[in-house]
């Protein structure tokens, strides 16, 4: 009754997966793996492909980094900027994606999609979008406010600016990841709660929040690889100023390695960086565990 299975065919397909499973080894060899083992030993030299230098000086590359003043004050800049954008992006994402789960609402789906358009939409036009935007003579942003502020001039507002575009374009990942978490939730968890006579704030805060917390971890952990990585934004918007007011860490790389070719120093910092964006995911791992 049951067609015996061919075995040229058995061998043919163990052949395809073995030619599919060498290449992405060979692509994760090539294209990640060898470039990260390049650019670890070149952080260790001082490195410039224009001039063809590449001498070694051990250490000297980190101690410039952690006696940097001015990777300081992007740390700095990088801690603020992404604790904001975070808690906002978090705090958007959960409040309205909780409001379109609720019955009231109708036409979920197209409310989702509004909210994650600006999602698919790339960093690059959405920068250039908003820099028009706060252009103190032109733009939108003054005329809507009644405000005469030169928003990405001023060392005060600018990487305020910035963190507000960011917010706009990113809070709506948080609430397509967070309506997915809703509509996951056990009915029969929710229907006991209200049973048992708990309302609706004693629902959300003591049911639903608990049961969202994988994915709120989820959102927090990529949010922190991203955002510690930012650096289109301001180098569309503010190219790092005025002065050092919108210098992130990410930024630094990009200008040490491709607008003055200091390769080494670059792939120290990006190592640095590297080190401190595992720090603060293990600790946020940590952190939601201690709280099980």
């Amino acid at each position: 009754m049951f067609k015996k299975k061919h075995p040229l065919q058995s061998k043919s397909e163990i052949l395809l997966r073995n030619i599919v499973v060498t290449a992405m080894i060979v692509f994760f060899l090539v294209f990640l793996i060898i470039p990260i083992g390049i650019a670890f030993v070149g952080s260790f030299h001082e490195w410039n492909p224009l001039s063809g230098t590449y001498r070694f000086l051990g250490m000297e590359n980190y101690k410039e980094v952690f006696t940097s003043s001015l990777f300081g004050r992007s740390m700095i800049n990088t801690l603020i900027f992404s604790v904001v954008v975070i808690i906002f992006r978090v705090g958007l994402g959960l409040g309205i994606a909780y409001a379109i789960y609720s019955p009231f609402i109708k036409y979920k789906s197209f409310f989702r999609a509004i909210y994650y358009m600006p999602i698919v939409t790339p960093m690059v036009a959405v920068a250039f979008v908003w820099k028009f935007m706060y252009n103190p003579q032109i733009g939108t942003i003054n005329h809507l406010l009644g405000l005469n502020i030169n928003w990405l001039m001023n060392p005060k507002t600018a990487l305020l600016a910035v963190m507000i575009m960011t917010i706009w374009k990113d809070f709506g990942y948080a609430v397509v990841m967070y309506c997915a978490g809703l509509y996951s939730l056990p009915s029969d968890a929710l229907e006991a709660a209200k049973v048992d006579g708990a309302n609706g704030r004693q629902v959300f805060l003591h049911i639903i929040l608990p049961l969202l917390k994988p994915m709120t971890l989820f959102v927090v952990i990529t949010s922190i690889i991203s955002y510690v990585q930012a650096y289109v934004q301001i180098l569309i918007m503010t190219e790092g100023g005025p002065g050092t007011s919108t210098y992130l860490a990410s930024y630094i790389i990009y200008d040490e390695a491709f607008v003055k070719y200091n390769f080494g120093y670059a792939s120290a910092l990006s190592f640095v960086l590297f080190v401190i964006t595992a720090v603060f995911t293990w600790c946020s791992f940590r952190v939601s565990g201690s709280e099980e």
